[in-house]
């Protein structure tokens, strides 16, 4: 569960060294929920999209609430942690228990869209392809096949040549226009990043991590005139609370 969260949008190589290290410190979803938030915002420094490591959180304490402690196994009792949605709770069924559910993310849609359909497809059919493929005993090592065929192959430019499905590609039989990228189980570029609220917030955690600071003095140093309402927002959220006349981290439980 915690390698799920951390590698939504990030890299293997950048996950591992924040996974073995939260794992040695929190090893158990109740000390994870029993962490103070400020702890592990500054654990999860450098890793990005600091929301994860919130709702992790309270997926940990929803975890040592209603579950005893233990990561349940049941696909509707993991949809109702918070922040795990459809993908999350299919992975985790699937790697840590061996659930017979099929694993859907952007690199399987690609594979599906190409090598089975040959056109776009819907994230619903892409979804019960998914399942349907799954219902076997060996459910966990077909998904991973298809998420390392669709991230190492079929990306988002295809290394087709190499590919081991190249043969029995639909795509490659019928050629035309490429199906992934109109296909509802492959994201979408994100915006850009740079100059963005996004980009803001980060330079604003950044700087609390090294210690509490006034808004005047982050408004001069970051030079942007949205921190104010960046930091109201972060206050909204639970990443940062007022103390005194600063801004810090924040340090109680929501």
């Amino acid at each position: 569960m915690v390698s799920e969260f951390m590698l939504q949008q990030t890299p293997v190589h950048r996950v591992l060294p924040y996974y073995e290290f939260f794992l040695r410190t929190w090893p158990t979803p109740t000390d994870f929920a029993a962490a103070a938030p400020d702890e592990i915002l500054r654990a999860w420094k450098g890793l990005g999209y600091p929301r994860r490591v919130q709702y992790l959180q309270r997926a940990a304490r929803a975890i040592a609430q209603r579950h005893g402690g233990e990561v349940p196994r049941g696909l509707d009792d993991l949809l109702a942690l918070p922040g795990v949605g459809p993908y999350t709770a299919r992975a985790i069924s699937s790697f840590a228990f061996g659930g017979r559910v099929g694993v859907l993310d952007t690199n399987v849609g690609r594979v599906f869209a190409r090598a089975l359909f040959g056109e776009p497809i819907s994230a619903a059919v892409a979804q019960r392809v998914a399942d349907q493929l799954a219902g076997t005993a060996q459910s966990a090592v077909l998904n991973q096949v298809l998420l390392d065929v669709g991230a190492t192959f079929c990306r988002s430019t295809p290394r087709c040549d190499d590919c081991p499905l190249s043969s029995a590609c639909a795509w490659q039989r019928r050629g035309g226009d490429d199906p992934a990228p109109t296909s509802a189980a492959v994201s979408r570029p994100q915006a850009r990043f740079v100059g963005s609220v996004r980009e803001l917030r980060g330079k604003v955690l950044a700087h609390l991590h090294e210690g509490p600071r006034s808004e005047a003095t982050l408004v001069r140093v970051l030079k942007d005139d949205r921190t104010p309402e960046v930091l109201v927002a972060l206050e909204r959220e639970g990443f940062i609370e007022r103390h005194q006349r600063s801004w810090r981290l924040a340090t109680n439980q929501r």
